[in-house]
């Protein structure tokens, strides 16, 4: 079976693993500040703060914005659930913003719509919008920008497909049009930690709250301590937080991926070049890469014929390539549907579910394997 991802992992990565356990740190030790520091300054972001997941990583970050009762978040129903998930968590609603269906990135121009609307009716405005960098592209950031210093909502970017991409010439992850962005290590993802996720940011407040919140909310730093120390033995619990941390073991392979990142994406975009030349003619349709982005190419994701669409992706399964689908609409979860929501809200969304297939994508995909592919889905559907 050829997988739809898959992590490259060489003797390096294994034997920075392999140096941790046999050192004296396994846990929280020196090498997860430098993970934080080799992604942080890769983004060209003050501040990194290292978590066991992207999931944790959203969370805290909600929280350091002070999300809570009482408050919305928007982001896209083209996402995992974790990206409306951690606004839930935090005792907040949510809400979804559609997406362009040739980005399949939260579309710019219905979020200055759905703002007008929901100011015109006097309703509540997000607090915070969530724009998903779907596939590994960059959602534009500039224009959701205007929006957020014009309705006074802060943003966090889930780039947990997009580490490596850039967008205007600025890697993604500068915070240039955010308060803080978000990357995920899952083995799936451009580079790996095994699990892991991390936020990055250029504010210093906003860093300080994550790390406390990702440790119990534990300080032993005199300075933020509320009452003088009992001795040099004191930590004082100062917020409610949770045991979220990353460990070394964990770093230590994100960090030796780290140095394969730029051939990692390079490769990835000579991949999607190649099928888009293969596809070129067919009617199988792509994500649009908009000319001021470089994708780092998490996925590729090829639109099908609705009628044939549930018998091409059992096809291919049969012929031994693990296609896979990313993603089903948030809003048609029964957990949301439960909220309120229902099909139809999010149309552009629904459409693109009821057509999509990811095809393999990973640096270590063989020139055959991908030939393979391509020939295998042009014969379903010419």
């Amino acid at each position: 079976m050829i997988p739809y991802a898959r992590q490259d992992i060489n003797a390096d990565d294994i034997e920075a693993v392999a140096e941790i356990l046999r050192g004296d740190w396994i846990t929280q030790g020196p090498v997860v500040p430098a993970f934080e520091e080799a992604v942080a300054g890769n983004c060209a972001a003050r501040f990194g703060v290292a978590v066991n997941s992207a999931t944790s990583a959203l969370h805290i970050a909600c929280l350091a914005l002070e999300v809570g009762p009482g408050d919305v978040v928007w982001t896209s129903p083209n996402t995992f659930v974790a990206s409306a998930n951690c606004a839930l968590y935090c005792g907040a609603e949510v809400d979804f913003v559609d997406i362009d269906p040739d980005t399949l990135c939260l579309s710019p121009e219905a979020l200055r719509h759905k703002l007008e609307l929901v100011r015109s009716k006097g309703e509540r405005l997000p607090k915070v919008v969530i724009p998903v960098h779907f596939g590994g592209q960059s959602c534009q950031m500039a224009e959701i920008s205007l929006l957020a210093a014009e309705y006074g909502f802060r943003i966090i970017e889930d780039a947990s497909h997009a580490i490596g991409g850039r967008y205007q010439g600025e890697p993604v992850g500068s915070c240039k049009h955010s308060d803080i962005v978000v990357f995920s290590f899952h083995p799936a993802k451009i580079v790996t930690s095994g699990e892991g996720g991390m936020a990055v940011t250029n504010d210093a407040v906003l860093a300080k709250r994550m790390a406390l919140l990702r440790s119990h909310g534990i300080t032993r730093d005199p300075q933020e301590m509320v009452r003088p120390a009992d001795g040099p033995w004191s930590y004082q619990q100062i917020s409610l937080g949770f045991n979220y941390r990353l460990t070394d073991i964990h770093a230590a392979l994100g960090l030796s991926q780290m140095k394969r990142l730029a051939h990692f994406v390079e490769r990835r975009n000579q991949l999607a070049d190649a099928y888009d030349k293969a596809f070129s003619g067919f009617s199988i349709r792509s994500q649009r890469v908009p000319v001021d982005v470089l994708s780092a190419r998490h996925l590729y994701v090829v639109r099908v014929p609705v009628e044939r669409h549930a018998l091409v992706f059992g096809e291919l399964r049969a012929a031994g390539i693990g296609v896979n689908l990313h993603y089903i609409p948030v809003h048609l979860q029964p957990w949301y549907q439960r909220m309120g929501f229902s099909a139809g809200q999010f149309p552009e969304a629904e459409a693109y579910y009821a057509e999509a297939i990811s095809l393999p994508m990973y640096a270590s995909l063989g020139a055959d394997q991908q030939k393979f592919v391509i020939e295998t889905l042009i014969g379903l559907v010419q």
